[in-house]
């Protein structure tokens, strides 16, 4: 059995703190386009959620990783999709490799006050040329004596306006494009960062995401994560957390969804009847419940096996994948049911469809998720696979 009354314990304490603590301001957190991210992950950290399965020796709980995934799935709870994903940044995307390949100085230094919520992180990975291909990223980190001097770009990062600092994906060589990368911690303070811009985007509105430049940054070389030109393979291991939380965090999501629009369409009536009395509508609501249902089996065992030592690429890649396939379709079903209210911005059910969206871009869009699945199956041209 995955969770256990440990985690009902942990899940219980969050369920009232997302509904203390969050889903009363999320209102005003989107039409506000962010929300206090240091003021609520300093409360999340004084209660022990930024670090259920980090190390203790650095104020984690050093719990298994299914303590990560139980939160992840209870923040789908909250009534948005940029509050929760902020969190998932914060705990399963800018931090796993920081955790795992850090130093102690360099986790003592960024990991304990992210996990205790006095700093905020982000990850910069993306670039406006190099988004799912993190291999053509251009970012540069030459080295200089005992630092590194950092030039280039980062797109779409998520916190990246209130962030303390930003796990780097930057080349640090010349050599092959998967071993010439390392991950540096890179304090936003900097001389030499430059927050460009806060993104207008179309969902995820409560989340800042910023457009970053680093010309000629200089960070001691301490700051990397593990060895040098090891960043791609630590990012790619850092990813298979990340799909898993962003697969997670979908869960409770599409069941609320479902859930108001049955009482939305039970209430709303057309032709003498209510709109959910048309088999058409009850009968895709419960096939849309079957396929969460579907979807919560994968992620459980995919977060097994990860709890269990096993890579879990081939997992996490399929519950990503179908994650994302799940809430554009779920959404874009329930939505119509709504029918002109589904078109404002006051309900629910528009909220989800634009946030929703997000899910078969980031961390990987589909079209990736599928190349990867392609290449382990031996059918991608030009790949021998592992199958």
């Amino acid at each position: 059995m995955l969770f256990t009354a440990d985690h009902d314990d942990i899940r219980r304490s969050l369920q009232k703190f997302i509904a203390a603590e969050i889903n009363p301001h999320v209102d005003e957190w989107e039409k506000a386009d962010i929300f206090p991210a240091h003021e609520l992950f300093k409360k999340m950290g004084s209660l022990g959620f930024l670090g259920l399965n980090k190390p203790v020796e650095f104020g984690g709980s050093g719990l298994d990783y299914s303590y990560a995934l139980m939160m992840a799935e209870e923040l789908g709870a909250i009534t948005c999709g940029g509050v929760p994903m902020a969190i998932g940044v914060q705990t399963d995307m800018a931090t796993p490799a920081l955790a795992r390949f850090g130093s102690d100085e360099v986790r003592r230094e960024f990991l304990s006050p992210s996990i205790s919520g006095d700093f905020v992180a982000c990850i910069g990975v993306s670039e406006p040329g190099a988004g799912s291909d993190v291999a053509s990223i251009k970012t540069n980190a030459r080295s200089d004596g005992d630092d590194y001097v950092i030039n280039g770009g980062k797109m779409w990062i998520t916190n990246g306006t209130q962030a303390d600092w930003i796990c780097l994906l930057a080349n640090t060589g010349d050599g092959p494009v998967h071993r010439n990368k390392s991950l540096i911690c890179v304090p936003m303070k900097s001389k030499g960062v430059n927050v460009a811009r806060k993104l207008d985007k179309m969902g995820m509105r409560s989340s800042d995401t910023a457009q970053i430049f680093f010309d000629d940054v200089r960070v001691p070389k301490r700051n990397r994560i593990g060895e040098e030109g090891k960043g791609f393979t630590y990012q790619m291991i850092q990813f298979q957390e990340e799909r898993l939380w962003g697969a997670a965090a979908c869960l409770k999501s599409h069941e609320y969804i479902i859930d108001q629009t049955i009482q939305y369409t039970r209430n709303r009536k057309a032709f003498g009847q209510s709109i959910l009395d048309n088999q058409v509508v009850h009968f895709k609501l419960a096939e849309m419940q079957t396929e969460v249902e579907l979807l919560r089996a994968l992620i459980y065992r995919a977060a097994e096996a990860l709890v269990a030592g096993e890579d879990v690429t081939r997992l996490a890649t399929m519950a990503k994948l179908k994650a994302g396939r799940l809430g554009r379709e779920l959404t874009d079903a329930c939505l119509q049911y709504w029918g002109g209210m589904g078109f404002t911005n006051e309900t629910p059910v528009s909220r989800a469809y634009r946030d929703s969206r997000l899910t078969s871009i980031g961390g990987g869009a589909d079209e990736v998720m599928l190349m990867v699945l392609c290449k382990m199956m031996g059918t991608l041209p030009g790949s021998k696979g592992n199958a």
